[in-house]
C-alpha cells in the first residue's frame, strides 16, 4: 500500500472535521458520536414533582386577585418589585412569591447588545428564566405563588459588605421566612428558609428549589456558533451531567400518551451536588444544604417552560416549632476560580468537552502569563511561542525527514514511472529508497499529529472562557472569542499555508498536488466561523513553523544531498 506522509495528513484533516464536528454536536447539546446512551435512572417520587405549583406566568402575576390561601372577599394582593443593587449584580425580586424575576450581571456587557448588561434571570414575552422556591407536603402550604411582605431595610450595598432582603408569608398554619443575603464581589446568594409552625397540629414540610426556563435557543445563537443551554447537575455518585430541553419535552409528550410516568434520565436521589441552568459563559446553580437528603426532579412545566430543581424534606414541625434551611443561589460567570469556591464540581459547567485534561492545564498556563501581559492576544501569541519551543525537537525532526523526501523527490516520481503497472514493487522500491537515503516517511506527520489535540483543547479553552469573552487584541480583532469581523486572520492563515505547502515537498501525483494546494482554502473557510483567538494562534504557529522550517531546509539540504 502506497503510504506517504500527504495521505496522513488528509487522515488528521478528517479525523480533525469529524472531532470538531462531534464536540459542536455536544456543545450544542446533541449526543456524542462515540458515546452510548446513558443508562436510565429510576425517578424520584412523581408525588413530589405534581404537588409542586405551577409556575407563575406574568400575566397571572399582574392579575393576582388575592393572597393564595384567602376568601374571595379578602383585599387583592398588590405585588411589587424590590431590586437589590451590589457591585456586580442587580436582582429584581417580586414578593408575590419571593420569585428573582430579574438578575443582571453589572460587570459583563450582553453578547449582541454591548450598551446593555448581560441578562441571566428574566421574565418578558420572549423569555423566561426563573429562580423559585417554596413550600409543599399539605395544602395550602407559602410557595411561588404566594403574596410576601418584604421587612424594611436598605436595598443597595452602599458601605456595608452585604444586603439582606427578609420575605414573610403565613398561611396554612405555617409561617415562611425567605431571607436572601447578597455580598460584595459575590455572585453567590444566600438563601435562607425558616419554617415555622403556627397551627395547632403538626406539620410535615418539604422545601422545594427549582430553575425554570424556556426551551429557546439563546439569542445570536447560530449553525456555526452553537452553544449548549439546558439543565445540568452534579452529585458525588453520578459526577456531572448535560441534559436537554428537548428530552423532558419528548418525556412529558411519552408521559402523556401512556399515561404512565417516563423514567428519568439522571439521578433522582442524593444528600450533595447542585443543580443548575448552564449558558455559554455563564451558570446559575442552586447548592441546596448539604448532607440532607434531597430528591432531584426535571420536567416540563408549560408550553416550552422546563424546570430542574430538588426537593428536600423539613422533617416533623411540632406546633411553634421553627426549622431552618440554609441553600447558595450561585447566577454568575463560568470562571473556575469562582465556582470552586462555591460547591465541589461546579467548576465542571466550564465544558472543555473530553480534552478537559489537556484544556486545564492550558488555560491555568495561559492565565499566569495574562497575569503579566494583561491582553489576552499577546497572551495567546506568547503560549504559542511556548508551545512551539516545546515541541521544537519533534519538529526540528519532522522537517529535516521532509527535507530529505523533498531532495529524492525526481528518484521517487522515477520508480513510480518505472513501476506504473505494479504497485507491490513501486512500495518496495520506494522503501528500499527510503531506507538507503535514511529517510523516515512518516516524520513530517508526527509534529502535526502531536500539536492537533492542542489545538482542539485551545479551540475550547477559547469557546469556554468567559474570561475571555469581549476579550480586545489590537486594532479590529475587539473580541478573541468570537470570529474575526473582517477575516483578516483566516485570509492570513491561507497565505501561510499556502507558503508551508510550497515548502514542502511537492506530491507526485497531480490529484494529490491538487488537492494539497485545497486544504489551505478549505481551513481557511472553516476559520471564518471560529473564534478569532483561535485563528491567531495558527497563523503565528504558521508563521514560525514557516521561518523554522526554512533555516532546517536550508542547513540539512546539502547535507542530504551529499
Amino acid at each position: 500500500m502506497d503510504i506517504n506522509k500527504r495521505t496522513i495528513l488528509w487522515i488528521v484533516f478528517a479525523v480533525s472535521l469529524v472531532v470538531l464536528w462531534n464536540n459542536w454536536m455536544v456543545s450544542s447539546g446533541k449526543p456524542s458520536m462515540f458515546a452510548p446512551a446513558p443508562a436510565q435512572v429510576a425517578k424520584a417520587s412523581d408525588a413530589k414533582k405534581s404537588d409542586l405549583p405551577a409556575v407563575a406566568s406574568a400575566a397571572a402575576s399582574a392579575a393576582a386577585t388575592a393572597t393564595p390561601g384567602a376568601t374571595g372577599e379578602a383585599a387583592p394582593f398588590k405585588s411589587e418589585r424590590i431590586t437589590i443593587t451590589t457591585d456586580v449584580i442587580r436582582a429584581d425580586i417580586d414578593t408575590l412569591g419571593g420569585t428573582i424575576k430579574r438578575l443582571e450581571l453589572l460587570q459583563f456587557k450582553d453578547g449582541i447588545d454591548p450598551t446593555k448588561n448581560q441578562v441571566l434571570f428574566d421574565a418578558d414575552a420572549t423569555k423566561t428564566y426563573l429562580a423559585e422556591t417554596g413550600l409543599i407536603g399539605a395544602a395550602g402550604l407559602p410557595n411561588h405563588t404566594t403574596g410576601f411582605v418584604a421587612r424594611p431595610g436598605a436595598r443597595m450595598l452602599n458601605d456595608a459588605n452585604q444586603v439582606q432582603l427578609v420575605l414573610e408569608a403565613e398561611q396554612g398554619g405555617v409561617k415562611l421566612t425567605k431571607t436572601f443575603t447578597f455580598k460584595r464581589g459575590d455572585y453567590v446568594i444566600d438563601v435562607r428558609h425558616d419554617v415555622t409552625n403556627t397551627g395547632a397540629a403538626p406539620v410535615k414540610p418539604e422545601l422545594y428549589l427549582q430553575l425554570v426556563h424556556d426551551g429557546n435557543k439563546p439569542e445570536g445563537d447560530s449553525y456555526f456558533n452553537s452553544s449548549y443551554t439546558g439543565p445540568t447537575l452534579y452529585t458525588d455518585a453520578d459526577k456531572y451531567q448535560k441534559l436537554k430541553f428537548e428530552s423532558l419535552e419528548k418525556q412529558a409528550q411519552e408521559a402523556a400518551k401512556t399515561g404512565k410516568p417516563v423514567a428519568q434520565d439522571h439521578p433522582t436521589k442524593a444528600d450533595n451536588g447542585w443543580v443548575a441552568i448552564s449558558q455559554h459563559f455563564f451558570v446559575s446553580a442552586f447548592v441546596p444544604q448539604d448532607k440532607l437528603t434531597r430528591d432531584i426532579f426535571t420536567k416540563k412545566i408549560d408550553t416550552n417552560l422546563y424546570a430542574i430543581g430538588t426537593v428536600q424534606q423539613l422533617g416533623t414541625l411540632a406546633p411553634g416549632a421553627t426549622v431552618s434551611n440554609d441553600a447558595k443561589l450561585y447566577s454568575g460567570p463560568q470562571e473556575s476560580k469562582l465556582l470552586e469556591k462555591v460547591a465541589p464540581g461546579l467548576e465542571l459547567v466550564k465544558d472543555y468537552g473530553w480534552l478537559t485534561i489537556i484544556a486545564k492545564p492550558i488555560f491555568w498556563v495561559m492565565e499566569q502569563l495574562h497575569k503579566g501581559l494583561g491582553n489576552w492576544g499577546w497572551t495567546i501569541i506568547v503560549f504559542t511561542i511556548l508551545i512551539k519551543l516545546a515541541f521544537f525537537p519533534l519538529s526540528a525532526a519532522g522537517y529535516r525527514s521532509m527535507a530529505k523526501v523533498k531532495l529524492v523527490t525526481p528518484k521517487m516520481q522515477a520508480i513510480r514511472e518505472r513501476y506504473k503497472g505494479d504497485p507491490a514493487k513501486m512500495n518496495q522500491a520506494t522503501m528500499e529508497l527510503y531506507k538507503a537515503e535514511k529517510i523516515n516517511p512518516l516524520g513530517g506527520c508526527l509534529p502535526i499529529l502531536v500539536q492537533m489535540p492542542v489545538f482542539i483543547a485551545l479551540y475550547w479553552v477559547l469557546q469556554a472562557s468567559v474570561e475571555i469573552r469581549g476579550a480586545p487584541w489590537i486594532g479590529w480583532i475587539h473580541n478573541l472569542a468570537a470570529p474575526d469581523p473582517f477575516y483578516i486572520l483566516p485570509v492570513l492563515y491561507a497565505i501561510s499555508m499556502f507558503i508551508t505547502t510550497k515548502l514542502n515537498p511537492q506530491p507526485a501525483d497531480p490529484m494529490q498536488a491538487k488537492m494539497m494546494m485545497f486544504m489551505p482554502l478549505a481551513f481557511s473557510v472553516m476559520f471564518f466561523f471560529f473564534p478569532s483567538g483561535l485563528v491567531l494562534y495558527w497563523v503565528v504557529n504558521n508563521v514560525l513553523s514557516i521561518g523554522q522550517q526554512y533555516v532546517i531546509s536550508k542547513k540539512f539540504a546539502p547535507a542530504a544531498a551529499n
